[in-house]
């Protein structure tokens, strides 16, 4: 069990940082497009770089376990802003599961703030397992 939990770390980290990276090079590829659209949501398009930076730096962060508490709680704290701003399912029934999956993520963060990083990360890797001796 020591190993499943050991290993459910890193691979937590890699399912959650995947949709920030992958959206934030999607977002420099398709930079008019997204100004645009937060444009008309209502959100500056000068915050854009600073998404962006946020999701692929915060990504990477994220994946290999970087300051991993402070960048979680920045993290989530996106997740939650942007499901508020962009999917709102009370105005259109579609968003339900886009709002709701960036709740789902938020609380994946939140669980690094609370936990730490875990395993295989630089944040944990001068801290070797405390291991519980009875006498």
């Amino acid at each position: 069990m020591d190993k499943l939990q050991e290993i459910s770390a890193p691979i937590g980290r890699l399912l959650l940082s995947m949709i920030f990276i992958y959206s934030g090079f999607g977002k420099i590829t398709g930079y008019a497009a997204t100004a645009g659209y937060m444009e008309s949501m209502g959100v500056p398009s000068l915050l854009l770089p600073l998404v962006i930076a946020l999701e692929v730096l915060g990504g990477i962060a994220i994946l290999i376990g970087f300051k991993a508490r402070l960048v979680s709680i920045l993290m989530a704290g996106f997740c939650i802003l942007s499901a508020l701003i962009f999917h709102q399912f009370w105005m259109d029934e579609s968003q339900t599961n886009p709002f709701m999956k960036n709740f789902a993520m938020a609380g994946g963060f939140l669980m690094i703030f609370a936990h730490g990083p875990g395993a295989y990360s630089v944040d944990e890797r001068h801290h070797t397992p405390r291991r519980v001796h009875h006498h």
